[in-house]
């Protein structure tokens, strides 16, 4: 009886296999975007420029943008490919974000800290661990805060309000002066 009914699970097709008799697409689930695609997962936030943008005003109110721009500039880092870019934008990163005197330190735990011979001799995931710390500490943190503040509460608004259609609010308006004067 199991067996039956995984094979018939198995047969279904999923919503974005499902057609209207036209051959357009009628699936109810559709690719989220803007506010509701970043309210769904930090990493859905900063894959949107939009959103790293809102994000990083909201922290900066926090005095916490430090953060995300080690994790963009640990992002940044990993696609590069040239040893000697690597070695100058190793030690930007270390300098800006790891040292005793950097000018925007991050909060990473002491011992995971790097010295700086191993600058020398970068390699793409150098960060990583530094990098896994701070995007939990933004994770756990800062963007549960994000997500309740006036600033995303106003940008997710302004959206809803944009993609009313433009019949809808044509009509709103003739209602409101219908019955306004």
């Amino acid at each position: 009886m199991f067996n039956r009914a995984v094979s018939r699970l198995s047969r279904k097709r999923p919503p974005s296999d499902i057609h209207d008799s036209d051959g357009s697409s009628c699936s109810s689930h559709q690719n989220p975007k803007g506010t509701a695609k970043w309210a769904a997962s930090l990493e859905n936030l900063l894959e949107d420029p939009e959103g790293v943008k809102r994000f990083r005003e909201f922290l900066k109110k926090e005095f916490s943008e430090e953060n995300v721009l080690f994790w963009l500039a640990c992002e940044d880092f990993k696609k590069m490919q040239d040893k000697k870019q690597m070695q100058e934008k190793a030690k930007e990163i270390y300098m800006t974000f790891l040292s005793s005197k950097a000018s925007s330190q991050v909060n990473v735990e002491g011992q995971s800290r790097l010295n700086e011979k191993i600058l020398e001799e970068p390699h793409p995931l150098m960060f990583q661990k530094l990098q896994d710390q701070i995007f939990n500490l933004m994770k756990y943190d800062s963007y549960s805060r994000f997500l309740k503040s006036d600033l995303f509460l106003k940008h997710k608004r302004t959206e809803e309000e944009g993609e009313e259609s433009p019949d809808a609010q044509t009509a709103a308006k003739r209602a409101s002066r219908i019955y306004n004067t």
